[in-house]
């Protein structure tokens, strides 16, 4: 006889066995692409057998698709989160630019993704990226855009094309971490700019600087920086790094 106990465990382990399956999928993608995860690595990674696999997922196409938009769903729920609340406009997007800059050093498998879904993009392949624009980064985008424009005409941030923040702030993240092995060769052997204590410095100077450019009054701006530093560590690492620095100068040393 079914009980209302064991219904309800059983479903727990099937969205457990289910969770499992993705979070391996997303490392066995990021790491492997499309084309060279296989289904058999991504089971015994998540402890269970192939037909479970296949009972939940139609196939690796759909278990891809799936594994993608899962940790997009997270991204834009930890972006838009930090985009409310109580504060100011100016923090609100401060805090905004720190999370993706945090995204970007924690989140590897989903910057692994993102990467290979832009190449299939740029070869008119079938990708990803139009569903995840409707559901995930045109929202977000959209708030993002509410933010800002709420900081400029309350004359707590510059008068400036909201547009731009986001380029100037959001740009110079990605950037950070896609030249990473270029400045490293630049800069020397000895400062690597993934480094723990270099990546940190980074982090915080790069949110000073915004809350000395964007702010009318600097005197606030440094401030608020100072704030939303202070209440938001610096996470550890996500552990796989993106694909652009997996053959990285730094990383063949480190070998």
């Amino acid at each position: 006889m079914t009980t209302p106990t064991s219904t309800h465990a059983s479903s727990d382990r099937s969205a457990e066995s289910r969770t499992r399956i993705l979070d391996a999928a997303i490392r066995q993608f990021s790491l492997n692409g499309l084309a060279g995860a296989r289904t058999e690595q991504i089971a015994e990674e998540a402890g269970v057998n192939k037909a479970l696999l296949y009972y939940y997922f139609k196939g690796k196409e759909d278990l891809y698709a799936s594994a993608l938009e899962s940790v997009a769903e997270g991204v834009r729920a930890s972006s838009v989160a930090a985009l409310e609340g109580s504060a100011t406009p100016g923090e609100r997007f401060l805090c905004a630019v720190l999370n993706h800059f945090d995204r970007i050093h924690t989140n590897s498998g989903f910057q692994n993704l993102m990467q290979q879904e832009m190449i299939r993009l740029h070869r008119g392949e079938e990708n990803a990226l139009t569903t995840l624009a409707e559901k995930v980064f045109r929202p977000l985008h959209e708030r993002m855009m509410q933010v800002i424009g709420e900081g400029v005409a309350s004359g707590e941030l510059i008068a400036v094309d909201p547009l731009q923040f986001t380029y100037a702030a959001l740009g110079a993240n990605v950037f950070y971490f896609l030249s990473a092995p270029m400045m490293r060769l630049v800069q020397g052997k000895d400062i690597d700019p993934l480094d723990p204590g270099v990546l940190e410095f980074r982090r915080s100077a790069a949110i000073t600087y915004l809350g000395k450019a964007i702010f009318v009054d600097r005197a606030h701006g440094t401030r608020v920086a100072a704030r939303v530093l202070a209440l938001t560590p610096m996470p550890p690492s996500g552990g796989v790094r993106p694909h652009w620095l997996r053959n990285s100068a730094s990383e063949s040393i480190e070998k």
